[in-house]
């Protein structure tokens, strides 16, 4: 690993940021005292919020963390559109005997003020997702010592990434659970993303700076092999959702591993953009008439979700899965890290060994 990198974490494994209460501060403060590096999600949370998290983070644990931004979105959604979604919708809100919600709750998450606090009191690293901050932004976070990455999936994201100065970029191929990181919502490229591997080795070769890979990776010997093909670190999502120090449903916990659920798909049912989930019937039903409407669309069935949850009904969720989803473990994170470890050297010395005969 680099040596910024090696100095926020022991081993090359990153948790990935999954909002929605999934990367809470036990489950970061956890992978952070294993030797990982753990990001909390400030993504659908208030300023205020984020920061009492760190706070609470910072009470359990004195290693590196990070802190995950969404970028501002832009106003692209077709009102009529989103409406059109909304009376599809309304068989639904009968169903959870709940009102649909606002779509016009705002697009900018918060951003700015969420800057400020991390700018005002540094945490060691800053990840940005659905876009690329400014070179102004990026430099000012060099100048209070935090390490800035920024998530991508094209190398043409990638360039983007390096002119703006950012330390390093999170490669998330399609494989990937949640929402796909791309910088430009274009529904004419739904589907068209590039795996993990390939994406690493165009990525390596079109930019100067260390990359972390992301994309269903759930062994460490999957690691190995990004690692191989050119990443620092490996950054796993799915693989720490079952984790019981996850802040994921229970309903969701199960899901990755029951029977029922057999695959994942992008959809844009939930949020209005594409996003990687446990295939049921909500994304069946609703999937294919979904609009290019983020986040519009996730205001919209945010009472929805929250509902079926209550409810007990993992059919109504939004059920964020990687492609390796059977492979989940239901392990604490500690000891998954250390399984994680003892996997990657099994695997370079499987290498080795086959290298030398």
């Amino acid at each position: 690993m680099s040596s910024v990198l090696t100095d926020l974490c022991r081993y090359p494994i990153v948790q990935a940021p999954m909002a929605g209460g999934v990367s809470c501060p036990q489950l970061v403060a956890a992978v952070a005292e294993a030797g990982g590096l753990g990001f909390l999600a400030a993504g659908y949370k208030t300023a205020d919020g984020m920061y009492h998290e760190i706070k609470q983070l910072r009470g359990l644990t004195g290693r590196p963390f990070g802190v995950n931004l969404f970028m501002p979105q832009p106003a692209l959604a077709d009102p009529s559109a989103v409406e059109v979604y909304r009376h599809q919708l309304a068989g639904e809100a009968a169903w959870y005997e709940t009102p649909l919600g606002d779509p016009d709750s705002g697009g900018d998450d918060n951003y700015d003020a969420k800057l400020a606090i991390l700018l005002e009191d540094p945490v060691p690293a800053v990840s940005f997702t659905f876009g690329c901050p400014t070179r102004d932004t990026l430099d000012a976070f060099t100048g209070v010592g935090t390490y800035t990455v920024v998530t991508v999936t094209t190398p043409e994201e990638a360039q983007a990434a390096q002119r703006a100065g950012a330390d390093a970029v999170c490669v998330q191929g399609i494989e990937a659970g949640g929402h796909q990181s791309t910088h430009r919502d274009d529904p004419q490229t739904d589907g068209t993303g590039i795996g993990v591997l390939s994406l690493v080795t165009q990525v390596r070769e079109t930019v100067q700076m260390p990359v972390i890979a992301a994309g269903g990776l759930m062994r460490g010997s999957q690691i190995t092999a990004v690692l191989a093909a050119g990443a620092e670190a490996a950054q796993l999502g799915t693989a720490f959702l079952v984790c019981p120090e996850s802040g994921a449903n229970p309903l969701h916990k199960q899901a990755l591993t029951n029977p029922l659920f057999v695959r994942s798909a992008l959809t844009r049912a939930f949020s209005g953009r594409p996003a990687r989930g446990l295939v049921n019937r909500f994304m069946r039903e609703h999937g294919p008439y979904a609009p290019a409407a983020y986040p519009q669309v996730h205001y919209l069935t945010a009472g929805l979700r929250k509902a079926a949850a209550k409810a007990g009904d993992a059919q109504g969720m939004a059920l964020w899965a990687g492609q390796g989803h059977r492979l989940a473990r239901e392990l604490p994170a500690g000891r998954l890290i250390e399984l994680l470890v003892e996997e990657l050297d099994a695997a370079r010395t499987a290498v080795n060994t086959g290298s030398t005969q």
